[in-house]
Order: structure tokens, then C-alpha cells, then sequence
């Protein structure tokens, strides 16, 4: 990638120009890029690697003119074969609708079910009809069937799926599509983002909580972030959605609201205590096998690392200083504090209510299914996490056989909460509650709350439903089952002052193959930091990984009230041996 023209250093030497390539990055690609290898300090090379290059054209001005009549005679033929009409919305969805249309950008706070997805394909149908484009992400491949196969129902060939899952020959025919301004909406995972469609004028954050959206490898960027940036940039409307939004968004954008259900079903909810699949709970599957409904068990994933939790209070052991689950290490035998790195011996009996003894058994996916087949042989199970569904075709064919009742229960972990719709399931199981309620992470009570919120959202889409709940914090969960937005408000007092959205926070990440050398670069780069007041070094240590792929892992966590502060910072000690995370999600 040239970037701009100098003169030869001397003794400098070059290799000759062997081919020019016909594509190109716009000046408004650097310029994102520049601010994302700034801000989330990776080289210019790695922000521009996002991107998909555009493609150099001469056209004259009448080639223009036909593109532009061919590509609107495309359109309204697609839209006039659709099989529907613009999609008819209820009169609090166009309330919703005409007040998304007057923001620049909005958070849409709308409850599981209350229809959504009708105001996002009518806010592209106008989009479209103004001969704008737009981008619609999704958090990850696992939510695009279903999606995919609504918006081709309306947009027909306009619409583009781009994932990390497609293949180089799919992804050069869909490039292809869009040089040749064939398409009008791009959707997909964060990638999306980085296609090289023009004249954007709308993206649309759909579940716009979920941490996929964070990027784990450099650079370290948030699409949902970069998604808000990226519209002020280009003038495009941006609208980010989420029945159980994320406490940052709730806080800095406007909200629009949809509080009913598009159909509204009774859904009862049953609280039980324990801490593993039980007979009852099995039985109650079976019972709804053979009435011929569909069930879901959601079971947490399993952690690299166990807390140790009261089975009687459903409490977790957390630490004095950062009100966040303290993490077992077994084989060190100590408690430990991933934030402040406080240390202490393992804890036989409950501090809050003395019961002996604590607990720290989980239950995985694996086991689960095997409980279920050996009481219920005749049912077929659909497992549903990362280890079963490896690629977007195995997906597709799991979701068809579920949606065919060929499949009667859906087990599976996280990826269950993701946005799929499902008529027939009448019975949700939600096991491990209590276990994410006590992660050490300070947005532990957020990441619980919306993920019981979501996976009971599965169920009771069409019908009545039951959803039984595992865990001994009842009186928590209950106060704010239906009513997200009270959780939100309270918990914006928990986390003041200490946690974002009100301050920043960043993490750096040293490794190395030998202990010693990351340990003292660790100690360095505190000292380094210790001159900036303003910011606060809130712990190092030993990363709670503490080595992967045979190199030892330091972590170092900071806390600043200005993010100008924290940056400057942060650019005075880096270098190419630590990893910066700006706005960390996970701190593993």
C-alpha cells in the first residue's frame, strides 16, 4: 500500500515496481484506519488489513448515468417480486420508526420479540429509496441464517452476506457484486464494516451488547464502536439495538423505546436451587417431549478458570477491594482477584452465610446430553456450541432440523442467546446462573442479567411457556426480569466512579518464554506509568492465563477519568514487545 511519495534514503535500497494492482484505499479508509491503529494502538498496516480495498474505475459521466438507471431499475424489480410490501408496522413500531428517523444516532431498547427487525428493513427500504446504502451487523455467524433469509425476502439480490466463514471464491463473487454497485445491503459479523461499499447511509448495531463485537486479536477494535465513529465520518444514521443494551450505550445515546412484544404470551418463571442438571428438571424435558413441544437447556461454557460459590446462598466469594468474584487456583491454593491481583487462602466456609462447604463443580455440555439420552433415548438432541457447530453449513442444517421438529431439544451454551427465533419452544432450562452471576468481572450482574433475559427471550415466542431458572439469587433476578431498564439504572450506581461507562479502562498484555523477562518488562512499564497522575495503575501481576502457547503471561489493568489522559499515556510506553487493549472486554 503506498501511502505517499518520498525521496530515496542514501544508501537506501528499493526493488522495482513489478505490478499495479486496480484497487485502492479511499482517503476516508486511511483516515479511519489512523484512528484505529492510534487509538487501539496497532500498526497502520494491521487497521488498513481490515479493510476491503475499493476498485479503480474510469467511467465517463453518461457510463455513470446508465449505472445509476440500471441500478434503480434492479431495485424497485426486486422490490416489486418481493414477496411482501414495506413490512407493516404496529403503531408503536412506527412511533419507534419516526423517531429513529430524526437521530442521527439511537439506541432502539426494544424487549425480546417486539419486532425489531420490521423497523430496521423499513428504515433500509428508505435508505435505499434516498440511493443510499447500508450496512447491517450482526455479532456473529451464528445469527445470520434466519437473518439472511428475512432481508432476501424483501431485498432479494441487494443483499450481500460477508462473515469470517465464507470461502475465497464466495467472498471474490460478492466483492465483485458490490464494485459493480449491484448491492444495497451488506450484512454480516464485524467485518462488514470494512466492505468497500459506497454512499453509506445507514448501519444498523443489531444486539449490540455482545461482547463479539470486540475484537480479540490486533487490532483490538470494537465494531460497535467503530460502527458509531465510522457514521459521524461518512454522515451516515446509525442505529444500535438490543433488548438488554449494553449499560455504555444506554448511558451515551439517545433511547428509543419498544416495550410490548409484537405477540404477547404468558411466560412463567420458576427459580430453583442447586448447582447441577437434577432428575426434576429432566423430567420436566421429558414431559414436554412428549406433548409434543420443544425445549432448550442452556448450560454455561466451561471457564479456564473456577470460583468458588455458596450452594446454599448462591453467593460467590469476592474480593474485599473490587466487588468481583475471586478465581480458584486449585494447584497454587489460593484465591486470587483478576483485577488487583489480592491474594488469599482457599475459603472453606460462606462469608455471608457460614454454610460449609463452598462449591466450585460445573456442569458442561457434554455431560448434560449424556444425562438426557440415558433417560430420554428416544429424544434427538441438537447441541449448539462452538464445539459442535464449526461452520456456517453444519449451523444452517441444525437450525432446519429444529425448525422440522426432527431435533426436540436445543443444548447448548452462549450461543443459544444469540437471536434466533423459535415457535415451538414452551420449556427453557437455564442452568449455571449463579456461576456467571460471580465472574471476576466487574460487569458480572450485567453480563448474568442480560443473558438470562436473552435466552428466555427463545421461548414463549408463540405460546406459553415455562422457564426454570437455577439459582439461589431469586430475589436479584426476579426484581428485574421484566424490567431491563430499572437493572440499568441501578446498576449505573454500582459501577460509578469506578467502572466504565464513567471512566476508562485499559489493559496491557506482556509475554514472553521467560518468566523473568516478562516479569521485569511488567515492573518497567509500571514504573514507566507511575509519572502520568491521573492515571490509576489498579493491579499487575500475573495474567489469570498465566502462560499460553509456552510464553508467560503479566497483565497490567488501568483506570482514568480522561481518555485523553489515558491515550497520551499509553503512547509514552509502547512498544512492539506489550499489547495494548483500549476498552477491554475480557481480562483472562
Amino acid at each position: 500500500m503506498v501511502l505517499k511519495e518520498v525521496e530515496k534514503p542514501e544508501g537506501f535500497e528499493t526493488l522495482a515496481v513489478l505490478s499495479v494492482l486496480d484497487t485502492y484505499y479511499t482517503s476516508t479508509q486511511i483516515e479511519i484506519a489512523k484512528f484505529i491503529s492510534e487509538y487501539y494502538f496497532s500498526s497502520l498496516g494491521e487497521a488498513l488489513a481490515l479493510f476491503m480495498p475499493c476498485r479503480v474505475r474510469f467511467p465517463t459521466h453518461r457510463q455513470n448515468h446508465d449505472n445509476d438507471v440500471e441500478s434503480s431499475k434492479i431495485l424497485n424489480g426486486a422490490l416489486e417480486n418481493a414477496p411482501y410490501a414495506l413490512p407493516i408496522l404496529s403503531t408503536e413500531q412506527q412511533i419507534a420508526y419516526e423517531q429513529l428517523l430524526k437521530k442521527d444516532r439511537a439506541l432502539l431498547f426494544g424487549v425480546t420479540g417486539s419486532g425489531k427487525t420490521e423497523i430496521f428493513i423499513s428504515l433500509m427500504f428508505k435508505t435505499i429509496a434516498e440511493k443510499k446504502r447500508c450496512i447491517f451487523l450482526m455479532p456473529e455467524i451464528s445469527l445470520t441464517p434466519q437473518m439472511e433469509k428475512r432481508l432476501q425476502s424483501y431485498f432479494g439480490e441487494r443483499i450481500v452476506m460477508w462473515h469470517s466463514q465464507l470461502t475465497k471464491k464466495q467472498k471474490a463473487k460478492t466483492l465483485e457484486a458490490i464494485y459493480a454497485g449491484k448491492v444495497d445491503i451488506v450484512a454480516g459479523a464485524r467485518s462488514a464494516l470494512f466492505t468497500p461499499l459506497k454512499d453509506v447511509g445507514l448501519i444498523v448495531v443489531d444486539e449490540e451488547h455482545d461482547d463479539s463485537y470486540k475484537s480479540m486479536m490486533k487490532p483490538r477494535y470494537h465494531a460497535r464502536d467503530m460502527a458509531i465513529y465510522m457514521g459521524a465520518k461518512i454522515g451516515a444514521k446509525v442505529v444500535l439495538a438490543s433488548a438488554t443494551p449494553s449499560l455504555g450505550s444506554y448511558h451515551k445515546y439517545e433511547v428509543v423505546k419498544l416495550v410490548k412484544p409484537f405477540i404477547q404470551t404468558e411466560k412463567m418463571y420458576h427459580f430453583v436451587e442447586g448447582t447441577t442438571l437434577t432428575n426434576g428438571m429432566i423430567k420436566r424435558i421429558d414431559e414436554n417431549f412428549k406433548s409434543g413441544e420443544q425445549s432448550l437447556l442452556f448450560v454455561p461454557t466451561r471457564g479456564n478458570f473456577k470460583y468458588l460459590y455458596c450452594p446454599k446462598c448462591g453467593k460467590t466469594h469476592l474480593c474485599p477491594f473490587c466487588s468481583v468474584g475471586m478465581a480458584l487456583h486449585r494447584y497454587a491454593r489460593h484465591l486470587k482477584c483478576h483485577y488487583c491481583n489480592y491474594t488469599e487462602a482457599i475459603r472453606q466456609s460462606c462469608s455471608y452465610c457460614g454454610h460449609v462447604p463452598l462449591v466450585s463443580e460445573r456442569m458442561g455440555t457434554v455431560e448434560a446430553k449424556e444425562m438426557i439420552e440415558h433417560a430420554v433415548p428416544e429424544m434427538v438432541i441438537e447441541q449448539f456450541d462452538r464445539d459442535s457447530i464449526t461452520t456456517a453449513a453444519k449451523l444452517k442444517k441444525a437450525l432446519k432440523r429444529f425448525e422440522a421438529k426432527e431435533s426436540h431439544l436445543l443444548l447448548g451454551t452462549q450461543m443459544l442467546s444469540k437471536g434466533h427465533d423459535y415457535a415451538n419452544i414452551t420449556l427453557s432450562v437455564i442452568l449455571g446462573m449463579d456461576y456467571i452471576l460471580g465472574l471476576s468481572d466487574y460487569r458480572a450482574r450485567e453480563r448474568a442479567m442480560s443473558l438470562l433475559i436473552q435466552i428466555a427471550g427463545r421461548s414463549g415466542r408463540a405460546k406459553r411457556a415455562n422457564i426454570i431458572i437455577q439459582s439461589a439469587n431469586a430475589d436479584f433476578f426476579q426484581l428485574y426480569l421484566n424490567d431491563y431498564e430499572s437493572f440499568l439504572k441501578d446498576e449505573m450506581e454500582f459501577v460509578r466512579d469506578m467502572y466504565p461507562p464513567f471512566v476508562s479502562l485499559a489493559r496491557i498484555l506482556i509475554s514472553d518464554k521467560k518468566e523473568d523477562k516478562a516479569s521485569k518488562l511488567t515492573l518497567d512499564t509500571v514504573t514507566k506509568l507511575k509519572v502520568f497522575e491521573g492515571v490509576e495503575i489498579v493491579g499487575h501481576g500475573k495474567a489469570p492465563i498465566e502462560r499460553i502457547a509456552n510464553k508467560y503471561r503479566f497483565n497490567i489493568l488501568l483506570r482514568c477519568n480522561k481518555r485523553s489522559l489515558m491515550l497520551k499515556a499509553l503512547h509514552a510506553v509502547n512498544n512492539p514487545t506489550i499489547e495494548i487493549d483500549m476498552d477491554p472486554v475480557e481480562f483472562s
